[in-house]
């Protein structure tokens, strides 16, 4: 990825009349964006669309009012634990809800992220919700790809929400805060989060052809663009050397190499250029043409499903890893648990793959030992990538009873490990 260096020159030289280079395109083209929209890069200030009892009013018609209480739940606690903000904003990015510590949200109020601010890019330039619901595509904006200076102090990460019938954007759900934001694990869990209320609101209107999306009041009259419906695409890689693909009824495995560039690309649905496509694949250096003819096999394999600049996924994408990151998302787990069959493409040594499976495996143990439930750490320890995990089986020797008959299997493996290990 490019350094926070590199990307300020970038920032400098564009002010200045030069080409944005050395940035990730969808920053640079929303920077492009954000200076045609007459943004002032050291003082704009989203201006207050809404307030009082008018905000009430309007909040409470939304659509997203109906799903509110669960993204509390699945990010609003989690944005409380991690001294960041859950934002949730209509179809015209405007934020409805900001909810976090009280100490982050008045850090917050100073660049006017608070309810009822208008964050779209042509009020607030480059941010994560603004740029989400320009591009109808999940987004990460990292600290100084903000447009605004004072802005570049956070980094946030934003995914839309559709109306389950009509696929018109209903709002943004968004999370700001520190450097940890721009994590692929947060970005994935706010993209689980999204699908979830897609679901939930697809539950509420079950019985209903109407869409649950109004037409716009005065707030605003904006088109919006509706979801192109695809066929799509399902991806297995937990526990696997390779790849499973389902595309139009059709099952077939991948190469590693192409098992990778699919993990890598299901993950950034905004799209990559080449080059970053390159970096998050390959541990060291690559040239182009090499990266090129993966990627001319692998459109033979896929058709139009691949797209190339930037190369991205053109259909809806569900994945196994996807499903258990939604289940942890929603603190579920015993039923990530029974979908998490292994650790990502294990035997993958791609820097991204690398990185993600290491993150969701790291957090589905955390869960297990935070919640601390007997059966979760058994069963833990009674597949092949937990069976020698020592601090698992130290967890059982702990909570398991005395007359426990797994209690004499938990210590023997904890002594065993210990001797093993040196610990």
């Amino acid at each position: 990825m490019y350094g926070a260096r590199s990307t300020r020159e970038a920032h400098a030289r564009l002010l200045e009349g030069g080409e944005p280079h050395g940035v990730r395109d969808v920053v640079a083209d929303s920077w492009l964006r954000s200076i045609a929209a007459g943004i002032d890069v050291d003082a704009s200030a989203p201006p207050i669309t809404l307030d009082g009892p008018e905000l009430g009013d309007y909040r409470a018609e939304h659509p997203l009012s109906r799903i509110f209480p669960l993204l509390y739940d699945v990010l609003g606690q989690a944005a409380q634990e991690c001294d960041a903000v859950m934002a949730v904003a209509d179809e015209y990015g405007q934020l409805l809800w900001v909810c976090g510590p009280p100490g982050v949200l008045r850090q917050a109020e100073a660049i006017s992220f608070v309810e009822g601010a208008q964050w779209d890019e042509e009020h607030a330039g480059t941010n994560a919700p603004g740029t989400a619901l320009r591009l109808d595509a999940p987004v990460t904006i990292k600290a100084v790809e903000h447009f605004v200076r004072p802005v570049q102090r956070w980094s946030c990460a934003a995914a839309p929400i559709h109306d389950p019938v009509s696929r018109r954007i209903l709002g943004i759900v968004d999370i700001t805060g520190g450097e940890d934001v721009g994590s692929p694990q947060t970005i994935a869990m706010i993209r689980a989060t999204a699908r979830m209320a897609e679901s939930e609101l697809g539950r509420l209107s079950k019985g209903t052809d109407q869409p649950v999306w109004r037409p716009p009041t005065a707030a605003g009259t904006r088109d919006q663009v509706a979801l192109p419906v695809a066929g799509g695409l399902q991806l297995q890689a937990l526990g696997r050397p390779d790849l499973v693909v389902t595309l139009d009824r059709r099952s077939f495995r991948l190469s590693p190499r192409h098992s990778e560039i699919l993990v890598v690309l299901a993950g950034h649905e905004e799209g990559l250029s080449g080059d970053e496509l390159a970096v998050l694949l390959y541990p060291g250096e690559v040239t182009s043409s090499t990266l090129r003819a993966e990627m001319v096999r692998l459109r033979a394999l896929l058709g139009d499903a691949l797209a190339s600049r930037p190369y991205r996924l053109t259909c809806e994408v569900s994945s196994d890893w996807a499903a258990v990151t939604a289940r942890l998302a929603a603190g579920d787990i015993p039923g990530a648990l029974r979908l998490y069959q292994g650790p990502l493409l294990p035997q993958s040594e791609a820097p991204a793959v690398v990185r993600q499976r290491r993150d969701l495996h790291d957090w589905m143990r955390a869960m297990i030992l935070v919640d601390g439930r007997q059966e979760l750490l058994v069963n833990w320890t009674q597949s092949r990538w937990g069976a020698d995990d020592l601090e698992m089986w130290r967890q059982q020797c702990v909570i398991l009873p005395a007359t426990s008959p797994l209690r004499p299997r938990a210590q023997a493996a904890a002594s065993r490990l210990d001797a093993e290990f040196g610990n």
